[in-house]
């Protein structure tokens, strides 16, 4: 059995598998929080079920029995917000944000060691940023005029306070984000990416085959 090749018989790239450490692996987690955030979304991901659930009891009650119901409109909006905040930290986790590679795969190991740097750099700046900003969201929803705790409610009949708990969210989610890149800056300074190996002649293989 060659380097190249798997123990099913399956045959390898080595060029593909020589960048080990660094982040160009899409759903490896980098660090043990992204371990936890990882294990953490598969929970959270079932409000979309119970979102789905409410929405057909809401749908039934309506159309079937003309009793609609003053909260499952707004609870669903809410996890649906909460799903789409969470999202954030969830792909992060997983190397799963939305990206052009075509730049970062067409260089060497070395430099894309650098361009995960520099992505990191950029990354924590924008998240401590926009940290920042959703404090005095969060801040502006959780007090009154005069300072007080006062959580922003929707106005509704029912009134419930998810627009404050919504941006305690995005800030959560955020600040989660921030601490991610900040580990994951960490892990591309200290990485090191393995070396090329040169691909296998044709040659070399027919020979081991031999054997």
């Amino acid at each position: 059995m060659t380097p190249e090749t798997l123990p099913d018989g399956a045959a390898t790239d080595p060029r593909k598998e020589a960048v080990t450490l660094d982040e160009s692996q899409d759903g490896v987690f980098l660090t043990g929080l992204d371990r936890a955030i990882g294990q953490a979304g598969k929970v959270v991901a079932w409000l979309v079920f119970f979102a789905m659930a409410i929405t057909v009891y809401e749908v039934v009650l309506r159309y079937g029995f003309n009793a609609p119901t003053s909260w499952v409109h707004e609870t669903t909006v809410f996890m649906i917000a909460a799903l789409f905040a969470l999202g954030g930290p969830a792909a992060l986790a997983r190397n799963k944000h939305i990206r052009v590679r075509l730049l970062y795969d067409w260089v060497s190991p070395p430099v894309r060691r650098w361009l995960d740097i520099l992505n990191g750099v950029l990354g924590l700046l924008f998240t401590v940023g926009m940290s920042y900003a959703a404090w005095r969201m969060f801040y502006t929803a959780s007090h009154n005029p005069l300072g007080e705790w006062q959580l922003e409610r929707s106005g509704t009949s029912w009134n419930p306070a998810f627009p404050a708990y919504t941006k305690g969210l995005i800030l959560f989610a955020l600040v989660l984000m921030t601490v991610q890149m900040l580990l994951h800056l960490v892990h591309a300074i200290r990485s090191r990416p393995a070396p090329v190996t040169p691909a296998a002649t044709p040659a070399a293989d027919t020979k081991t085959e031999g054997r």
